[in-house]
């Protein structure tokens, strides 16, 4: 009688690595929901801050980038940036970062916050939590000075004489 060594006790060892594949997966999706529903939750709070029309913007994937490309004083279809591969994609960080970056100013926090974005791309896991941190202080802390509502560009004044 032969030993299969792909079997213990009867059991195929491959059943036992699927589940727990199956698991870590899971487990995965349960973080990356949770870290969603905490960005949408602090896109929303900074979005009142701003006293956008529409914070309910935050919990939608592709229309939160939008909310933040307008609280930044940009149009909102920069985001169609994201259909273009790599190069949009480049431009719409570049387009995030400094939205932010006019975002924080305006609620009182150093700009340079905004760069922690970058984080995400180059330390995907330390990005993630520093990011957050600091979107969470801007978002949460109780900040007595008075925030000016959304960037509008300034119409021009006519010079005609009468």
């Amino acid at each position: 009688m032969a030993i299969d060594p792909n079997t213990v006790g009867g059991a195929a060892l491959g059943s036992g690595i699927t589940a727990g594949l199956i698991a870590l997966g899971f487990i995965a999706l349960l973080i990356f929901i949770g870290v969603y529903i905490y960005f949408a939750l602090a896109g929303v709070a900074v979005a009142k801050k701003m006293k956008h029309q529409r914070p309910w913007l935050a919990w939608i994937p592709f229309a939160n980038i939008s909310l933040w490309l307008q609280m930044g004083g940009f149009h909102w279809a920069w985001v169609f940036l994201m259909l273009i591969p790599i190069l949009g994609w480049i431009a719409i960080l570049v387009l995030i970062i400094i939205a932010h970056w006019r975002v924080y100013e305006i609620l009182k926090f150093p700009g340079w916050l905004s760069l922690a974005i970058l984080l995400d791309i180059f330390a995907t896991g330390l990005g993630v939590i520093a990011h957050g941190v600091i979107i969470g202080i801007v978002a949460w802390s109780k900040n007595d000075s008075k925030i000016t509502p959304i960037r509008k560009v300034p119409a021009k004044k006519s010079r005609r004489k009468k």
